[in-house]
């Protein structure tokens, strides 16, 4: 009897410690994130200000005074660059998450003359998600430029990069921000409510 009792205890004793060891996998990576504000939200709060951040670091400013050649000098304006770089790479990353919607319910376009409401706007983005992604990604490798010309201390280079973030940024609102063939449209609209 004391033998059974022996092995039943360790016996319980592994099963106990095997059960303790046993690790749960875990969540898959869509269950880990929980997007809550909207891609409006991300673009007035991360993508507007450091992109402009960005644009306005490197500048040729022409005035009565005379001429302003604008551009980070000390290491604390490289690193504060360097930050809204970093913010507007990540930012990114934050647009192409799945369950993200472009903006609240009920929210309208400021002005709904050129611009496409949110509704419309993220029935593009769940039509095509791998233009979405594309945009997302070509806003990051012109992004990418910039980190690198700002961690080579290139006022030029930065200069440089400020075109393709630009030319990124603006090929995604032609798509779903301000489509041409929406302006189009409205311009016909106006010219054919003009009398003769």
């Amino acid at each position: 009897m004391r033998r059974f009792t022996l092995l039943f205890l360790v016996s319980s004793a592994v099963l106990v410690v095997v059960a303790c060891s046993k690790t749960q996998a875990p969540p898959p990576a869509s269950a880990a994130v929980r997007p809550t504000s909207t891609i409006k939200d991300l673009m007035d709060s991360l993508v507007d200000p450091s992109a402009d951040a960005l644009w306005e670091s490197v500048a040729t400013i022409v005035s009565a005074a005379g001429t302003e050649e604008r551009q980070p000098k000390t290491p604390e304006q490289w690193a504060d660059v360097r930050r809204k770089a970093i913010t507007l790479i990540e930012a990114t990353n934050l647009l192409v998450m799945e369950g993200r919607h472009v903006a609240k319910p009920g929210e309208k376009a400021e002005n709904e003359e050129v611009e496409l409401g949110p509704e419309e706007i993220e029935k593009l983005i769940n039509e095509d998600r791998t233009t979405w992604v594309n945009n997302a990604h070509s806003l990051y490798d012109a992004t990418m430029i910039a980190l690198k010309a700002i961690d080579a201390k290139s006022a030029s280079g930065l200069l440089d990069a400020g075109e393709g973030i630009d030319a990124a940024c603006e090929t995604c609102h032609l798509k779903y921000w301000y489509p041409l063939s929406k302006q189009a449209e409205k311009a016909k609209e106006g010219a054919g409510s003009v009398k003769k």
